[in-house]
């Protein structure tokens, strides 16, 4: 059963900081100058009775995410929790909520326990890297507040994770990266490429600093970066050079998001993740006043797809299925990707990141294509033993012990990651 997923934007693009690379805080753009970026208790009470009503699946996941969520304060999701009471009868109710730290106290800490929230913080890293983007609005740097949230956190043993931005300085300090994280006692953590074009002024995009997502199947003229913007390969390297500390050191005990979904595509797993699905559509943003939109990186006009006070979100999310936008993702797939031996682990990546073009010099080539790829291959061997030793039900963490040894690969295994059948 193929279930949804829904991203709410309760203070909309509102935040307290200002990232350079945030591709979000500028949507504030898409409504009147003087809105206020709350949502209202009749859009939170539509958005809970509608989401539930329309996951087919016995879980429902409610993920809070901004802009900044904790800028509505506490009392808003104790009134989001209550709202989701009476459905707890029929469904299993769970609530995440990503945010960046800085305003987290013991109150939120409570809260979060005792109502089994699980936390998104979004820290890039040791006090240099993670200040060099992630300023307040004033222009101050965030580290040390951060980290005041994540000891909050650790304080009232809230189960969370560690977002981490990797720009394209970043990627040239991949172990400095991982050994914080290692060394602050973060077990869980995700690792998103910064990837965003400049906005093409003859377009007409003027007003915004970063483009509108990629056309796909054809041409994209507009290829500027911004300069923060990681490099294809660099990013592979950066994973890679994680992952061969990982592998030797941590399995078991630190648990890497990017590695995990690896596992999960080479055992023949459905991603748990869009980006890295094969068709995508059902993963849509609700914004503060009620917006669906098809995706969150898709919060464009022409993406909307109605509201939460007026418009049924099942229907929304055939609708999302039925223009083509999930369907378009393989559709519009070069036949540099329907070739490639690592297809089934990305399936062309995020559709609003493929503006590049293959050697072929096809269209729609997702930008990182050539560091995800070097990622995938090079770390086939290390997936066989996972493979391995999981059949044969033994703990994913005898791998360390394996890879001190001759590897064995297995050849047939060799084309789990391809387009092919096995």
């Amino acid at each position: 059963m193929t279930g949804i997923h829904v991203l709410a934007k309760p203070a909309g693009a509102a935040c307290n900081l200002h990232c350079d690379y945030c591709f979000y805080l500028e949507k504030e753009k898409l409504f009147p100058e003087k809105e206020d970026f709350r949502m209202s208790d009749a859009v939170l009470e539509n958005y809970i009775r509608h989401y539930v009503g329309a996951q087919p699946t016995p879980e429902v996941e409610f993920v809070w995410h901004g802009g900044e969520p904790t800028l509505l304060g506490v009392d808003f999701f104790r009134k989001a929790v209550k709202y989701q009471m009476p459905y707890r009868k029929h469904k299993t109710i769970k609530n995440s909520l990503q945010t960046n730290g800085t305003l987290l106290t013991d109150e939120w800490c409570e809260f979060f326990k005792e109502s089994g929230f699980f936390i998104g913080v979004s820290l890039d890293g040791p006090q240099e890297i993670h200040d060099r983007h992630r300023r307040d609005r004033g222009g101050e740097p965030t580290f040390n507040n951060v980290m005041n949230g994540l000891r909050l956190l650790q304080k009232h043993d809230v189960d969370y994770n560690v977002l981490a931005c990797v720009a394209k300085e970043t990627a040239q300090r991949p172990l400095e990266v991982y050994h914080f994280f290692k060394g602050e006692d973060i077990r869980f953590i995700q690792f998103t490429p910064v990837i965003e074009r400049a906005a093409d002024e003859r377009s007409g995009e003027q007003a915004l600093r970063f483009a509108s997502p990629s056309a796909l199947d054809r041409e994209e003229p507009n290829t500027k970066i911004m300069p923060w913007t990681v490099e294809p390969e660099a990013y592979g390297d950066f994973l890679i050079a994680i992952y061969e500390e990982w592998v030797r050191h941590d399995v078991g005990k630190i648990f890497v998001m990017n590695f995990e979904w690896a596992l999960n595509a080479w055992i023949g797993n459905l991603s748990p993740v869009c980006i890295f699905a094969k068709q995508c559509g059902r993963a849509l943003a609700v914004e503060h006043n009620g917006d669906v939109y098809a995706c969150d990186h898709y919060v464009y006009p022409e993406y909307r797809l109605g509201n939460i006070l007026s418009d049924d979100l099942g229907r929304m999310v055939e609708r999302s299925l039925a223009s083509g936008f999930g369907p378009h993702k393989e559709r519009a797939l070069p036949q540099w990707c329907c070739e490639c031996e690592v297809l089934q682990a990305c399936w062309g990546g995020c559709p609003k990141h493929r503006f590049a073009r293959s050697l072929r010099d096809e269209p729609g080539l997702q930008y990182l294509c050539a560091g995800y790829k070097k990622f995938f291959m090079h770390i086939r061997k290390y997936l066989n033993v996972f493979t391995q030793l999981l059949e044969n039900g033994l703990p994913a963490s005898q791998v360390m012990d394996a890879i001190k040894g001759p590897l064995v690969i297995v050849p047939e295994n060799q084309e789990r990651l391809t387009g092919r059948s096995t």
